[in-house]
């Protein structure tokens, strides 16, 4: 059996007020959960930014390139490289990482599209489950009384 593995996180945060393309590129990459409190450096967002950089240059980057650009050790890039890949923004492709696209609006469909499809899956187990255990389904509004 084959299994996928998609991490998708998601953080509800207040959208900036003024238009500013670094607070912008900020406030993307936290509501997608690539600020943690341990990632005191921003790793994650630096090196999705070299990446969405990348994409912007039509270029190819590999973990090395991604360390000299962000002055990030190799093993911390190939960490958020993981963590990145499992998310579905990045993908490896030919020796190196681009974004899954070639740019975010359509890399956020995707994204949603993943999630969409994570949520399908949720509830076509969770009718199951439901039938097995003999739980039912109420509607909503409804008020049940004894």
């Amino acid at each position: 059996m084959i299994h996928e593995i998609r991490k998708i996180t998601l953080v509800k945060i207040r959208k900036p007020t003024r238009k500013d393309v670094n607070q912008d590129l900020q406030w993307l990459s936290h509501s997608l959960g690539l600020f943690t409190e341990r990632d005191k450096e921003k790793s994650c967002f630096r090196i999705f930014v070299e990446l969405i950089k990348s994409t912007h240059k039509n270029q190819l980057l590999n973990s090395d390139q991604i360390a000299a650009r962000t002055h990030l050790s190799r093993a911390t890039i190939i960490h958020h490289l993981n963590k990145l890949i499992e998310s579905g923004l990045v993908v490896p492709y030919k020796g190196g990482y681009i974004l899954r696209v070639d740019n975010l609006e359509t890399l956020l469909e995707e994204i949603k599209k993943d999630a969409l499809r994570i949520f399908e899956d949720l509830q076509e187990i969770a009718g199951e489950l439901d039938e097995q255990l003999g739980l039912v389904k109420r509607e909503r509004g409804k008020v049940i009384s004894d």
